[in-house]
């Protein structure tokens, strides 16, 4: 679905006039390619982009509330389509395009962990993925990264997905599935979806449960993350287990 243009831009339109905004937009890229990305606040960034998405409507006060609705990029890039679609000017075809720039970006921070190189030597790109992948889901979900006995990726898998509070989490399950793997070690990690990160005593328990169930296979568990909205828990650096 394209956005109709407002009654004004119809008029300038019927005129033969140019819209108002498009002095604008020629304006925004060329700060854009004389100073980078640097030389743009975030809603002009956004707006840049917006133009390929929505080009006969002025994209600024669609970009300002996108930011003002969700908070952030990253928010609005993990949003959902249909919680798009509830900002004016966004239609169907914007909201899967700005879902499609999301998807982007997690394949681009999934990139940087490098399969070939330890995982625990760039946790720095790990939590940006973990954070891109998950922090702003609706719906809890439980992740495992499965590493090798060089502590490299062998796989990340989402494991089990409940509702907005509450994800089922069988230990046999993660264990077997690290044997059909071949991993050697493990990297747990799930969403709350209330934004608060602190670990729950469901939590701990689980985790518990679990590294008691994979040391008995020789797999260590490294880490259990728990992300949220409001920032990020370890729970090995807690002394939770």
């Amino acid at each position: 679905m394209v956005t109709p243009p407002s009654q004004v831009e119809k008029s300038s339109a019927a005129k033969g006039e140019q819209p108002h905004w498009q002095g604008h937009r020629e304006r925004l890229r060329a700060r854009f390619d004389s100073a980078g990305a640097d030389g743009l606040a975030d809603y002009e960034l956004l707006e840049l982009l917006l133009y390929r998405f929505i080009p006969r409507r002025d994209t600024k006060p669609i970009a300002k509330a996108l930011l003002t609705r969700f908070g952030s990029i990253s928010a609005m890039l993990g949003a959902d389509g249909q919680e798009l679609k509830r900002v004016s000017g966004v239609g169907q075809s914007a909201a899967r395009d700005i879902k499609a720039m999301g998807a982007l970006l997690k394949r681009s921070l999934s990139e940087d962990i490098k399969n070939e190189e330890p995982i625990l030597s760039s946790w720095s790109s790990v939590m940006d993925y973990i954070k891109a992948s998950l922090a702003h889901e609706n719906v809890e979900q439980f992740r495992v990264l499965f590493l090798d006995k060089k502590n490299r990726r062998i796989k990340d898998e989402t494991l089990q997905s409940g509702t907005v509070d509450h994800t089922p989490v069988y230990p046999r399950e993660v264990v077997r599935r690290a044997l059909e793997l071949g991993a050697t070690a493990l990297i747990l990690v799930h969403n709350h979806p209330s934004g608060d990160p602190t670990p729950s005593k469901a939590d701990i328990e689980m985790t518990k449960m679990i590294a008691q169930a994979a040391g008995a296979m020789g797999i260590v568990v490294h880490d259990h993350i728990i992300i949220g909205k409001d920032g990020h828990a370890s729970m090995k650096a807690l002394g939770l287990f």
